[in-house]
């Protein structure tokens, strides 16, 4: 008898913008890529290798599509220290607020990172353009599912 076992690492994030009195503009769902990078950080994080936590989100305006071998987002405009990242089972949420004047303009990419600057990155994803004005804010719950 043979068995098999495949684990996969797979995410989905809701981006909500709000304009400057806090009404909803926009909500959009899309779908991520965990990145090699990312696999092996999970990979580390089992056997209790010292590295940091994923605890910033970054967001962008490249359209390139995602890869496997991304090691950060290809044009970066923001990124903001998590707000939370909790696990239940084997989903892990995280989220973060791009409060106004951070990350303005036409957004279409984002990323989970360890770092405030450069870093690990644990997934990434590029999506229809998210117009972010000055006054704007963009609250984003990522969820990434082990399966």
């Amino acid at each position: 008898m043979e068995l098999e076992n495949t684990i996969k690492a797979t995410g989905e994030l809701t981006i909500e913008v709000r304009d400057e009195n806090g009404n909803v503009k926009e909500v959009r769902q899309a779908k991520n890529l965990v990145v090699s990078v990312g696999k092996t950080f999970i990979a580390s994080r089992v056997v209790g290798t010292a590295s940091a936590i994923m605890s910033y989100m970054a967001i962008g305006i490249s359209t390139q599509t995602p890869a496997a071998g991304d090691t950060a987002l290809i044009s970066e405009a923001g990124r903001v220290a998590l707000a939370s990242g909790t696990n239940s089972s084997n989903a892990i949420t995280y989220t973060a607020t791009f409060p106004a004047g951070t990350g303005t303009g036409a957004i279409t990419e984002a990323a989970v990172l360890n770092a405030s600057s450069a870093g690990t990155m644990l997934c990434r994803t590029t999506f229809p353009v998210v117009n972010k004005a000055a006054g704007d804010s963009i609250a984003i719950t990522w969820v990434v599912t082990i399966s």
